[in-house]
């Protein structure tokens, strides 16, 4: 008799993403502001880091070297502040599904933790907040800070009628790395174009190892994701993303006039970028949380670059 593999033998990982007497916030907050700093994801930042970084490195090369300060703080607030909106909308949409769904289940609104009243004055409290900082950047980029609102509120309902809400997701990640151009130089090069669509495929990569975890609770709610799309052929897609995101970024570097520390940084990235989908496994959808944390290395890296190829410049 053939013994059952290990990963038919062992109990199912535990997926969830979310550990509300575990964590930081229960440790050092209040108990009444735990469900609020969890709704917007204050106790995991790896998503504010993956806002931020592209947009820190599109903040250096509009400056050509090191920006002001109070941009980095202006933008660093920015990423805080719409990822948490952005998160606020993603658990109001998705309240009635995510009880069901393993990584979620113990999310504040679909828990109990928050009332959905309580959700809507703290969602609008952030974005009184970020409305101030409106007045801290130019016209060019108030405008397109106003753009990228009805696009934060439309992700959350992608995922009900399309297998792509990864590239809506992308595309309000790395919003910021317009902003950074348009803020310091009142424009934005095709270059910093090229730069941000990089940004979005290598998001759709990251981001679709991360649906992986979703694939069979989403499938018995009828939602939609890259993965479900891509299925068994994960790696192949997945690798093809992460190629057309470094053509984009080589490109993009080319055309900004970067030098050659860039691509030395670049190959770097590639590498870590290779790492990642050795590693990857549909078949161990576990794995995705690690791998998908480890992005943020690419975009520290990508900062990296952006000093490297402007600082070299002199």
């Amino acid at each position: 008799m053939t013994s059952p593999s290990a990963s038919e033998s062992s109990p199912r990982p535990d997926l969830s993403d979310m550990r509300p007497n575990n964590d930081w916030v229960a440790r050092y907050l209040p108990a009444s502001w735990g469900p609020y700093a969890r709704l917007c994801r204050l106790d995991r930042p790896v998503g504010t880091w993956l806002t931020l970084l592209p947009a820190l490195a599109a903040l250096v090369q509009a400056a050509d070297g090191i920006p002001t300060l109070w941009r980095v703080v202006i933008f660093s607030l920015g990423a805080l502040l719409m990822r948490g909106i952005g998160c606020c909308f993603n658990d109001m949409a998705d309240r009635n599904f995510d009880h069901q769904v393993e990584r979620t289940r113990f999310r504040p609104l679909t828990s109990g933790q928050l009332t959905m009243r309580k959700a809507v004055i703290f969602v609008l409290a952030q974005m009184a907040v970020c409305a101030l900082l409106l007045f801290a950047i130019n016209e060019y980029s108030r405008w397109l800070a106003l753009a990228l609102f009805p696009i934060v509120m439309i992700y959350p309902l992608c995922k009900r009628f399309t297998y792509w809400p990864q590239v809506v997701l992308g595309i309000c990640f790395n919003w910021g790395m317009l902003m950074a151009w348009s803020d310091t130089q009142n424009m934005v090069p095709f270059g910093a174009i090229l730069m941000w669509v990089g940004a979005i495929l290598w998001q759709v990569g990251y981001d679709s190892i991360y649906a992986y975890i979703d694939v069979a609770d989403d499938t018995k709610l009828g939602l939609h994701s890259t993965a479900l799309r891509f299925r068994e052929a994960g790696k192949t897609w997945i690798s093809g993303f992460y190629i057309a995101a470094m053509a984009c970024w080589l490109v993009g570097g080319f055309l900004l006039n970067e030098r050659i520390l860039y691509y030395v940084v670049m190959a770097v990235i590639a590498i870590h970028l290779l790492w990642q989908m050795r590693h990857f496994d549909v078949r161990y959808p576990e794995r995705g949380l690690r791998l998908f944390r480890a992005n943020i290395w690419v975009g520290v890296l990508l900062v990296v670059a952006a000093l490297a190829g402007t600082i070299s410049l002199a």
